[in-house]
């Protein structure tokens, strides 16, 4: 397994590499923002370890141009950026999860190959709910013929509730599933992404599809006025 690590603290990135190495994994670091998305655009990698505040270039930009390139690479936030301000920001940008510094390398070493554990991705195809549509090979929505201009993180959501549709979701399913993480009860980020999602997928449309299940969570559903 190749793990890119973009970390601009020496102490960091060398504690990183010889922690990943040792148990078994391929380690790259680059040491600013620029010379890290050129490799990550570059080299194919399992994961990449992503710093916040990073010379040349930031990790959001990277994270950004990254999927904006159409890398779907994981990537693991590793930060001191703490506020969930920015946890919310980096989830919608595309990460997979977020760690905060100073950490527990056992702590990251879990965060990691829980992420590295995941299946292969599922056979590509079209979901349908009404008239939504979601493209799962060009990472494409649309509802009623009109493109919807999604982040990656707010297609997989998208995409976990179409794949259950009409399927009450706990809010502790869908965390685990689309961010790999159990959420904190004040920790607002999946009521965010809903928010997000519904204003690109619900406002501008007559009838609604994503539905709050009161106690439970949400459903994707087409549901008769």
């Amino acid at each position: 397994m190749r793990v890119l690590v973009i970390e601009d603290e020496l102490k960091t990135s060398a504690y990183l590499r010889q922690g990943l190495s040792e148990n078994g994994f391929t380690v790259e670091v680059c040491a600013n923002g620029e010379d890290g998305l050129h490799q990550a655009l570059s080299v194919g990698n399992d994961l990449i370890i992503l710093d916040v505040m990073l010379p040349k270039r930031d990790g959001w930009s990277v994270l950004a141009a990254l999927r904006k390139a159409g890398r779907q690479t994981p990537v693991l936030f590793l930060t001191a950026r703490d506020t969930v301000y920015d946890k919310v920001k980096g989830l919608e940008l595309g990460a997979d999860d977020y760690l905060i510094k100073p950490f527990d390398f056992a702590e990251l070493l879990a965060h990691v190959r829980t992420i590295l554990r995941r299946g292969p991705a599922r056979q590509a195809e079209v979901l349908q709910v009404a008239d939504l549509q979601l493209d799962t090979v060009r990472r494409k929505a649309t509802r009623a013929g009109s493109r919807l201009e999604l982040t990656a993180k707010e297609f997989a959501l998208l995409e976990f509730l179409a794949r259950r549709q009409s399927e009450p979701l706990s809010r502790t399913i869908i965390a685990e599933q689309v961010w790999d993480v159990n959420f904190d009860s004040d920790f607002n980020v999946l009521e965010v992404a809903i928010r997000r999602l519904r204003s690109k997928v619900d406002d501008p449309f007559q009838k609604k599809l994503i539905h709050t299940v009161r106690g439970v969570g949400y459903v994707l559903e087409e549901r008769s006025e």
